[in-house]
């Protein structure tokens, strides 16, 4: 069994998150601020700011609700659609050799924000967990979180522009 390991990820899990839901909060500051790619009517893609990988988005629905089932249908067809138009566009740009999906529902399951769902996409190259993360517990990013907003932004709102044109 192989194991991700990602302890620079401790900041953010015993940091201080300040009042609130830190994903209803994002919303009411500047997209370029929060790296908020794209705001649609029932959800929003932004970059993870603490990621695993260069690229690191996830899928929120505005609606503050802690498990998939309490989702609408109108929320789950904009995220899924939100997704497939980020998975498009993360291989177009990045070409990864694999991407990690996820929802964690809980605590137990690694949920840092356990009462707001969000849908994690995560790009994976074979060997992007290499021995500096492993032996020094430190991660290298190769690029900045405004370099990856400002790679993404434009093809993620063309693509949404396609779709609702189609």
């Amino acid at each position: 069994m192989d194991i991700l390991w990602s302890p620079w990820r401790m900041k953010y899990i015993v940091g201080n998150k300040g009042e609130g839901c830190i994903l209803c909060n994002v919303v009411q500051k500047d997209d370029q601020d929060v790296y908020i790619i794209y705001r649609g009517v029932k959800s929003y893609i932004i970059l993870n700011l603490y990621p695993y990988n260069t690229g690191h988005l996830m899928i929120v629905p505005y609606r503050h609700v802690p498990s998939i089932e309490l989702l609408e249908h109108e929320e789950i067809d904009e995220m899924m659609n939100l997704l497939k138009i980020s998975v498009d566009t993360l291989r177009e740009v990045y070409k990864p050799e694999g991407l990690n999906i996820g929802i964690n529902i809980g605590r137990a399951s690694g949920a840092g924000v356990e009462q707001h769902i969000h849908i994690h996409v995560i790009p994976r190259w074979i060997g992007d967990l290499n021995f500096i993360a492993l032996t020094s517990n430190t991660k290298v990013m190769p690029e900045t979180l405004e370099d990856t907003y400002k790679k993404l932004k434009e093809p993620i709102v063309n693509r949404v522009k396609r779709l609702e044109n189609a």
